[in-house]
């Protein structure tokens, strides 16, 4: 068996894992590269394999650094099922297709660009894939409940467990056969910290001989809870009731969207916060809030009881979706009292940066980043107090308050990571540490080799492993 890291080895963007044997080839995660220019013509080239020759895909979860290029992938030849979770199945629907949009329109300006005389970036003006294309890729979507068995193959048995990270993401175990050897590879996809809002905490795995983990966090401890919501709720207050400004927060549309909507509300009904106006001004972060109380049952306890208290509609929050574009934009006409959530995530695309670009020069506004940083992109370079910062074509100045909560990651931090690794009963045969800086993906091997005692390896990009 053979395995080749495509993405995420040395660096939090693009996973795609290929298995190979005599007998069948499959991907595990099909992901989008993010962060600074340069990646963009990343996602452009042709994949480092024939998508004809791959007999399916198995899906960790949604985010588009794990999701984003499945349109590519069909659009390039593939034809085979892509399974995941119902959860994940459903966010797709709305996640690819926004994906294809926004690779429309950079491919419009782009064009335009060109037109005015402007150099081309790449070698083609047209988008990664479209819209089209995104929808097309999801006809070949299986989705399935956790902790089902499917037979992917004549030779290979998964499971998808429930990963804690987001709405449907999944650790995936699998089985493969050759010949009389059957072998266990575990995939951890991106892993939860454990007692979190809204989701369930990650499965404990007991073995597998191949285990491939995230390190995203792997050098550090999140922020106490505790200490992160009472920080939380003194910038909120300080801007928006002493300093009389805006909070803007920069959110992902899947999984941190809806969990500071949780916050917002829990300690609204604790009496921390109190007429509060919020809008999520992400038409994806709506939509992914619809289906997020569609699936009731994956939430914990808390969450549940917390629903329930919102739909008796006492003493709730104002919380507006705006849709339209207009509707954005008249959001940047608020100069006090709003909280404007809005994807995405890490600045580099969407209607966050709109509103970035109108309430930064502001010193009585806050930013809050919520979520991690990936080098390169806008949020990091505001994580790193750049006194100005690009948008736009305009040079924008940093006036405005940005506060880093880091104890909102979704991602598990190092001691959760350890935590979720000393379940298994015996180290795996090899261990591969992937989906983190290099630096960080280093430090976190080295951890492993130390405390556990476990063979464990940063692979390179490209690199080919038999095993």
């Amino acid at each position: 068996m053979k395995i080749s890291f495509h993405g995420a080895a040395g660096e939090v963007t693009g996973s795609c894992y290929l298995v190979e044997t005599a007998q069948v080839k499959f991907l595990v995660d099909c992901g989008m590269f993010q962060g600074p220019p340069e990646h963009e013509a990343r996602n452009r080239r042709a994949f480092p394999f024939d998508p004809r020759h791959i007999d399916f895909v198995l899906l960790t979860h949604a985010h588009i650094d794990h999701s984003g290029l499945l349109p590519k992938l069909v659009l390039d030849g593939f034809k085979g099922p892509i399974y995941t979770t119902a959860a994940t199945a459903d966010l797709l629907a709305v996640m690819l297709p926004d994906s294809g949009h926004i690779q429309e329109m950079e491919a419009e300006r782009a064009q335009r660009y060109i037109r005015r005389g402007g150099k081309p970036r790449y070698q083609s003006d047209r988008p990664v894939y479209t819209v089209l294309d995104a929808k097309r890729s999801l006809e070949q979507l299986v989705p399935l409940a956790y902790d089902d068995d499917l037979e992917a193959h004549a030779t290979v048995r998964c499971r998808f467990r429930d990963a804690g990270h987001i709405l449907g993401s999944s650790i995936i175990e699998v089985w493969v056969q050759e010949g009389y050897r059957r072998t266990k590879l575990v995939f951890s996809g991106d892993l939860g910290q454990p007692h979190r809002p809204i989701l369930r905490d990650p499965t404990l795995i007991e073995q597998a001989d191949i285990l491939l983990v995230e390190s995203t966090y792997g050098n550090r401890l999140h922020k106490d809870m505790a200490a992160t919501l009472d920080e939380f709720v003194t910038v909120v207050n300080d801007t928006l009731l002493r300093k009389q400004g805006n909070v803007i927060i920069p959110a992902f549309a899947v999984g941190r969207t809806q969990e500071l909507l949780y916050h917002f509300h829990e300690l609204t009904r604790q009496g921390r916060f109190r007429n509060l106006n919020l809008f999520v001004d992400s038409p994806m972060a709506t939509e992914v809030t619809r289906i997020t109380m569609h699936h009731l049952q994956l939430f914990d306890a808390a969450a549940r009881e917390l629903a329930a208290w919102r739909a008796a509609g006492q003493g709730l929050p104002v919380l507006k979706f705006t849709g339209s574009v207009e509707e954005s934009m008249a959001l940047n006409n608020i100069h006090s009292g709003a909280v404007i959530i809005s994807a995405s995530g890490m600045c580099d695309g969407g209607r966050i940066k709109h509103h970035l670009r109108h309430n930064l020069g502001r010193r009585e506004n806050s930013v809050l980043i919520t979520g991690f940083q990936a080098e390169g992109t806008l949020g990091r370079r505001l994580v790193d107090r750049a006194a100005a910062v690009r948008i736009f074509g305009q040079d924008v100045p940093v006036r405005a308050d940005i506060h880093t909560l880091g104890g909102f990651s979704a991602h598990a931090d190092r001691a959760a990571l350890l935590h979720w690794l000393r379940a298994f009963r015996e180290p795996p045969h090899r261990t591969f540490v992937v989906h983190g800086e290099a630096a960080t993906a280093a430090v976190f091997a080295d951890a492993l080799r130390q405390e556990l005692g476990w063979k464990a390896q940063v692979p390179g990009l490209g690199e080919h492993v038999t095993v």
